[in-house]
């Protein structure tokens, strides 16, 4: 019998698991694919079942770990329409992304330990999702409109929070909840308007971003394990049941 789909995604993570732990240790140059099926029990064979190329299982693993950040960000939004607000959402994010190893080291990282990872679904995922979450910020009234270039500033501000550590800067005294305190005052006061935003505009941006996000990160789902699934399929089809057995 072909395997069930829950039993090869188990699988799948698995190795992404032991991929993600040796990619944080070794670096990608050298983080081996034999380095990874070891340590997830399976054969070399089997992770290349999954994905054709180490460098798109590496790929698969940066992009399941944003997809974490994001859904534990799209949680904190459901059930609080107030935590979209941008001051509120990149407090958030800045959060939960050092609470998640290897999107910490994707944003933060200048000692090339992910090598050329892939990332360009990521990074064109991100630019789409940034430039409709001020889309929608602007149309609600959730951001100042007397800011020139606000869209630029207002990123170019939250990189700096996440990359001033780099630089030897003096930030003795602050843990992470207080530099994510700064960044949230610094984005309410520079990039919001004066006052209490309308609940009703509130919720309905919050309403518009979950729905994108969701897509989001469906989207991402069904890449990172989309090959998976084509394999069992093309197996199954071509060798019968009887031949779909694989190792791990």
């Amino acid at each position: 019998m072909p395997e069930a789909p829950n039993r090869a995604d188990e699988r799948a993570d698995r190795i992404l698991d032991a991929a993600g732990e040796l990619l944080l240790r070794l670096g990608a140059r050298k983080v081996t694919v034999e380095d990874i099926a070891d340590r997830a029990g399976v054969g070399k064979g089997t992770v290349y079942l999954h994905w054709r190329t180490k460098e798109q299982l590496l790929e698969a693993v940066v992009l399941r770990d944003s997809v974490g950040v994001t859904g534990e960000l799209l949680e904190q939004v459901r059930e609080n329409p107030f935590e979209v607000l941008p001051h509120r959402f990149l407090r958030s994010s800045y959060l939960a992304t050092f609470r998640s190893p290897l999107t910490a080291v994707l944003v933060t990282d200048t000692t090339g330990l992910l090598g050329r990872i892939k990332t360009g679904t990521l990074r064109e995922s991100r630019g789409l999702a940034a430039d409709r979450y001020f889309d929608t910020m602007r149309r609600y009234g959730l951001l100042r409109t007397d800011v020139p270039g606000l869209a630029y500033a207002l990123q170019a501000t939250a990189a700096g929070f996440y990359l001033v550590d780099n630089l030897g800067a003096d930030t003795a005294g602050l843990d992470r909840e207080a530099k994510a305190d700064a960044l949230a005052r610094t984005v309410r006061c520079a990039f919001e308007p004066a006052g209490e935003p309308e609940p009703a505009a509130v919720a309905a941006a919050a309403a518009e971003l979950v729905a994108m996000f969701e897509e989001l990160t469906t989207s991402h789902r069904e890449w990172i394990y989309s090959n998976t699934r084509h394999v069992r399929h093309v197996r199954h089809t071509q060798h019968g049941p009887a031949q779909t057995q694989e190792a791990g």
